[in-house]
């Protein structure tokens, strides 16, 4: 039976077990190392990195034709607008092609969050703005790019959801093993 690992990965860890310099990497929060990250999660975001020993569902969770989405929360520097969000969700212009489209819209700051170290960069004078923004697809820093296009860069980014797997529950740095459904462990053509 295949292993599936939720993990909430802290700001600045990089998405592999072997050592990169001084950063801290998942060997230094996960016990096992018989499991890879199904897809990435830059070292300046947080949030939910799945883990698998399973090739065939680590395709399945990484590969865009399955159209698998991944949902954000953002913090952008500037006040977020409906135009903002309609833009994101119709798609923007990036210089490796344009976007998908994909779900935009403005929320609060999540009552849940955790503090981040370091801290957020803060302006008394400038807003910031919180985004949902769900992809199905998956460049990289796609999300970061995309805010910047519409004049809203990123300040935080955590990802919260893949498919239906979710961050609740999970303190940055903890991981819990789940079941995974019959139908998630069959191969994929």
């Amino acid at each position: 039976m295949a292993r599936l690992i939720l993990f909430n990965k802290p700001f600045g860890v990089i998405c592999q077990f072997s050592r990169d310099g001084d950063r801290p990497c998942l060997k230094d929060y996960v016990a096992t190392d018989q499991v890879y990250p199904a897809g990435r999660l830059d070292t300046d975001s947080e949030g939910l990195l799945l883990l698998t020993d399973d090739g065939h569902l680590q395709h399945r969770i990484t590969d865009p034709r399955h159209k698998l989405p991944k949902t954000y929360l953002v913090q952008v520097e500037g006040d977020a607008g409906a135009a903002a969000c309609a833009e994101l969700a119709r798609g923007v212009a990036l210089r490796d092609g344009p976007t998908r489209p994909c779900r935009a819209r403005i929320v609060s700051e999540p009552d849940w969050l955790w503090p981040r170290t370091p801290p957020v960069r803060f302006r008394k004078r400038i807003p910031t703005s919180w985004l949902e923004i769900q992809l199905r697809e998956g460049r990289n820093r796609q999300v970061r790019r995309m805010t910047a296009a519409v004049g809203l860069p990123t300040l935080r980014l955590l990802r919260v959801a893949i498919g239906h797997w979710r961050l609740a529950g999970l303190a940055p740095g903890e991981w819990r093993e789940v079941d995974m459904p019959a139908a998630e462990g069959r191969r994929v053509r």
